[in-house]
């Protein structure tokens, strides 16, 4: 029985999915990518809250020192989600608090599944002219997918499966998890 299957006795179980070592290992990964691709550029970093602040930390925080002193980052809140099921409808809650024209920017995400939030949030970034837009999650779910939206730099792959952890909740609970876990 593992530590959190322990902690949930009585409730809905977690089984870990991808554990905190290859978690680690496959951001430090995708941050060298990403340092190698923005080399000698002023990348801004677009984290939509809250599930992927400790996707995007933990990303800066890979980031070859000498580099991290080039990033900027900011943070956005929209809402798609009713409990664990997308309400189709996406809004933008906090914008960002800087200017994007001309600047490259990654938008970093938790997971993307149904695709709406990612397609809302290109559309909208892409109206303000940036030179370059990409997207970065940590999980890519297309089983789910209601509308085609590429993920650039991908973490993982997972199956249709309900994740919590790094970020992702069930009802505001799990987000502290350093590790990514299925709710049963």
């Amino acid at each position: 029985m593992s530590i959190i299957d322990a902690h949930m006795e009585g409730e809905a179980q977690l089984k870990v999915l991808i554990d905190h070592q290859l978690l680690d290992a496959r951001i430090a990964e995708l941050a060298e990518e990403l340092s190698r691709d923005y080399a000698g550029t002023r990348p801004l970093l677009v984290g939509v809250l809250n599930g992927a602040a400790p996707f995007m930390m933990a990303l800066i925080g890979c980031w070859p020192r000498v580099a991290q002193a080039d990033i900027d980052y900011d943070f956005v809140v929209v809402s798609s989600y009713d409990g664990q099921e997308s309400s189709g409808h996406v809004r933008l809650i906090k914008d960002l608090n800087m200017d994007v024209s001309g600047r490259d920017i990654i938008l970093i995400e938790d997971i993307v599944d149904t695709g709406l939030t990612m397609q809302y949030l290109l559309a909208e970034l892409g109206r303000r002219r940036p030179r370059s837009l990409k997207v970065c999650s940590l999980l890519d779910k297309r089983a789910r997918r209601r509308v085609d939206t590429s993920v650039d730099y991908c973490g993982f792959a997972i199956d249709d499966l309900f994740v919590v952890g790094f970020g992702m909740d069930y009802n505001q609970r799990y987000r502290a998890l350093h590790c990514i876990a299925v709710l049963e």
